[in-house]
């Protein structure tokens, strides 16, 4: 299975800000027993990288790591190094794109409008993240997939148990989800990331009805 094929077969993509390289892989099993087997780690994350090495070599192929953020060629760069299998990005930087490609590695650019989103996937984008995607919301994913119902979109931005299936259900392929799930500077107690699993575990469920 390769990437695109996993994360449509595992379409929350959990967004991970402000961990630490001491509650990375804490936070990610967590997810990970609730369901949730793609994650993104933000770049500007102090010692992002560590940490997605530390997700992929406690975790291997049973969770698909990729980084978030990622702003510049020479960051994707990094992150691929690390282990990264794909690379998001808030907007479209085409040397970014290339530069991930290079490495055979997905690129997922963010892109708003029809222009936006038809010139990152010309310039070799795998997948667009339609952001912020609750500035238009599920409608709008419709919308675009009728000129363009072959670019593949991963939406974020505001989604929550209540909407995602919208979202999905007017063609997104995956939905991106950040303090919505995950929080790390609340995940103190094994409750805690009990609590957590338990949210992992309420979107996952949701996609089962």
């Amino acid at each position: 299975m390769n990437v695109i094929e996993f994360i449509k077969a595992h379409p929350i993509v959990a967004v991970i800000r402000e961990a630490t390289p001491d509650n990375i892989v804490p936070i990610v099993k967590a997810l990970y027993n609730g369901g949730v087997k793609v994650v993104e780690i933000t770049a500007e994350t102090p010692k992002v990288m560590t940490m997605i090495e530390m997700v992929t070599d406690e975790l291997g192929d049973r969770v698909l790591v990729g980084a978030g953020t990622v702003l510049d060629p020479e960051t994707a760069r990094a992150a691929i190094m690390a282990g990264s299998k794909f690379i998001v990005s808030p907007s479209l930087n085409v040397e970014t794109v290339k530069m991930t490609k290079r490495y055979g590695v997905v690129s997922i650019p963010g892109a708003l409008t029809p222009t936006e989103i038809i010139t990152a996937y010309e310039h070799g984008a795998d997948m667009i993240k339609v952001f912020p995607a609750n500035a238009f919301g599920p409608g709008y994913v419709k919308n675009i997939h009728g000129p363009f119902p072959y670019i593949p979109l991963m939406v974020t931005g505001g989604i929550n148990p209540s909407n995602v299936n919208d979202y999905l259900g007017n063609g997104a392929l995956a939905a991106g989800v950040g303090s919505n799930l995950v929080n790390p500077k609340n995940l103190i107690s094994e409750t805690d990331y009990l609590t957590l699993t338990e949210k992992a575990r309420e979107y996952t469920n949701t996609l089962k009805n």
